[in-house]
């Protein structure tokens, strides 16, 4: 498996470890099992573990059939909602991992890659990415974090009342950008009251390959 700790873990290793943990908890748990065959088992899954190892480098194809691969969930800071559903990850879970690396706009990510070991990349935007005010020695105007404003067409009425709005404001805004509260599958909003919009439907997705 290499020098890799177990969250690096490809899905196919995972489940090798797994296999080997029930098969050493089966011989210590029950005494009638003869150590023999627990050695017979664990040399066969190495072995086994090894081969599939060397066909997944030697196939590319083979290599994807056996494990994930990587995902891109955010594009251009809109949440891809079908390779969201595709993985199984919920926006909440996207915004944690984004939290974790710091960002807590979606439009600061350029790109968000969900990993075959479970990890998020992120190449942030340009502008986000090089030079900041902080670096110019200049005042940057603070922008809060952003709220979750609308999930899956749901507006949150908490978010509203703590900006001192409501829901014609809302829709005058959504009016303005010409989108329907329905097509929108998350949407955030600062304390500039600045809007970030994920359709539900979304443009081309990067191809992305291991």
């Amino acid at each position: 498996m290499g020098k890799r700790s177990v969250g690096e873990l490809p899905v196919f290793d995972f489940l090798v470890v797994i296999a080997l943990g029930a098969v050493v908890g089966a011989d210590i748990a029950d005494p009638k099992i003869e150590h023999i065959h627990t050695a017979v088992a664990i040399i066969l899954i190495g072995l086994l573990q090894r081969v599939v190892s060397v066909w997944a480098i030697k196939s590319r194809t083979f290599g994807k059939w056996i494990t994930f691969e990587p995902t891109v969930v955010v594009s251009d800071g809109t949440l891809l909602v079908k390779n969201m559903r595709k993985v199984r990850y919920s926006t909440d879970n996207i915004l944690q991992m984004l939290r974790e690396k710091d960002i807590f706009h979606l439009n600061d990510v350029e790109l968000a890659i969900l990993e075959a070991n479970g990890k998020l990349s992120v190449y942030k935007k340009p502008l986000k990415a090089t030079v900041t005010l902080a670096d110019m020695g200049l005042p940057e105007p603070p922008k809060g974090i952003a709220y979750p404003l609308i999930l899956e067409g749901a507006v949150s009425e908490k978010v509203l009342s703590y900006l001192h709005k409501d829901e014609a404001w809302l829709e005058d805004q959504l009016q303005a950008k010409g989108i329907q509260k329905e097509d929108i599958f998350y949407a955030s909003i600062d304390d500039n009251l600045e809007l970030h919009i994920s359709q539900t439907s979304s443009g081309p997705i990067p191809p992305i390959e291991h």
